[in-house]
């Protein structure tokens, strides 16, 4: 039986691990932390067939200098002089044209399309995950806003998604959980939601029942590399002989990556989100409020609001108050009956999307070591993405025809 060492234990190892257990593999998953953190666990736990449209596109470079000088807009890159953030800018600039966008919205649409599907299979699995298909609205204030939300929403329709174009009549209709001020909506009836703590807990089960082992708290310090192959994983709990490697460390998957001589070009993009709990009145429908890019998903009897891109490093721990002022204020503007507070800091969750300059994730064998699968550079569709990705490493270890065509996930 083949040994498969997975590195990293977010959703999408989690979901490799799962679908390489299904496959009768040896799984072994090592993770630095003790797996209670993570994007995994504070993201939004949406799942947006909908996002089509990769993070490089035309016109975000320009968006992106405009935010620059606001302290609470979405999106925000930390200027700084160093090396890795110059080189994934210059080819940020050079993926964002409507040639990439074309190419990249069909494969986007089929990897979302397939997640979506084993997600309904997962949950008739389980149903303790609270997984529903409510769809996504993109809700809008403004006259020029919408029109790009719906030239969007045109493209996604285009592409053979489910979607409904709402005025703000409709929007009154269809949202009966609370008041939404907004002129209109963009209403993705292909999107689902579910709550990622639940989901997360759901695969542990699943992994260990399938004789898969977790090594929490466990660093990966080095490989053994032996012709060409990595023969054994050194981590601080031992070593580990293996057949396969699987890097799925979102972030920090470049410190990974150099360990066995590759180089992977990927920056953290920083998100904050908060949840709150037994709230009396809350939207029904998960939604996007699109003058700030706030996401708000309501999961059983809580609601989530989370925001920002902060393309930033590691190291930046800190969170910013005026960051988390522009998720509460949009929240307010957008539902005025809700009247959010701020929260104090210690409820406040940040984590780090690994972000791609080409907006893509990736989902490859190395290049040179040939045992070595990347699955990584999700950005904020990890979950939304991590059962298609976790399929599709399983089918290239398994040597299976793909689900997927994986010629949009390589490095860049």
């Amino acid at each position: 039986m083949k040994k498969i060492s997975i590195i990293g234990g977010g959703i999408i190892g989690l979901c490799t691990a799962y679908y390489l257990s299904k496959e009768g593999f040896s799984v072994t998953l090592f993770d630095r932390s003790d797996l209670t953190d993570g994007c995994s666990h504070g993201n939004a736990g949406m799942i947006v067939p909908s996002h089509v449209i990769p993070l490089a596109q035309p016109g975000m470079i320009k968006q992106g200098i405009k935010w620059m000088f606001d302290n609470k807009s979405p999106f925000y890159v930390k200027p700084r002089l160093d090396k890795e953030l110059l080189q994934w800018g210059w080819k940020f600039y050079k993926h964002a044209n409507q040639k990439h966008v074309e190419n990249a919205m069909p494969a986007l649409r089929d990897l979302s399309l397939l997640s979506k599907e084993l997600y309904r299979e997962l949950n008739r699995i389980s149903d303790s995950f609270l997984y529903e298909e409510r769809g996504l609205l993109m809700l809008y204030k403004s006259e020029k806003v919408g029109e790009e939300v719906i030239h969007e929403g045109e493209l996604a329709e285009n592409l053979g998604l489910k979607v409904d174009f709402l005025s703000k009549a409709e929007l009154t209709r269809l949202e009966k959980g609370t008041t939404v001020d907004a002129i209109g909506a963009v209403h993705y009836k292909s999107d689902a939601h579910l709550q990622p703590q639940k989901l997360v807990a759901f695969l542990f089960d699943e992994i260990e029942k399938s004789g898969g082992e977790i090594k929490r708290n466990c660093n990966v310090n080095d490989f053994v590399i032996e012709k060409g192959e990595v023969v054994e994983v050194i981590t601080t709990q031992g070593n580990f002989k293996t057949d396969e490697v699987v890097i799925a460390t979102g972030t920090w998957s470049p410190e990974i990556a150099k360990k066995i001589g590759s180089n992977l070009s990927l920056l953290p993009g920083k998100g904050y989100s908060f949840t709150l709990f037994n709230e009396k009145e809350k939207p029904s429908i998960p939604s996007i409020l699109c003058e700030g890019k706030v996401a708000v998903t309501p999961m059983g009897d809580s609601i989530r609001y989370g925001g920002t891109m902060e393309i930033t490093h590691t190291n930046d721990i800190k969170i910013k108050q005026n960051r988390l002022r522009g998720i509460v204020n949009t929240v307010n503007e957008f539902y005025p009956n809700l009247n959010v507070q701020m929260p104090n800091e210690e409820n406040v969750w940040y984590g780090f999307r690994p972000c791609t300059p080409s907006g893509m994730p990736i989902i490859t064998r190395d290049k040179k070591i040939k045992n070595v699968v990347f699955a990584t550079g999700h950005a904020m569709m990890g979950l939304s993405l991590a059962p298609a990705t976790g399929k599709i490493v399983a089918e290239i270890i398994s040597e299976k025809p793909l689900s997927v065509s994986t010629k949009m996930f390589q490095f860049v």
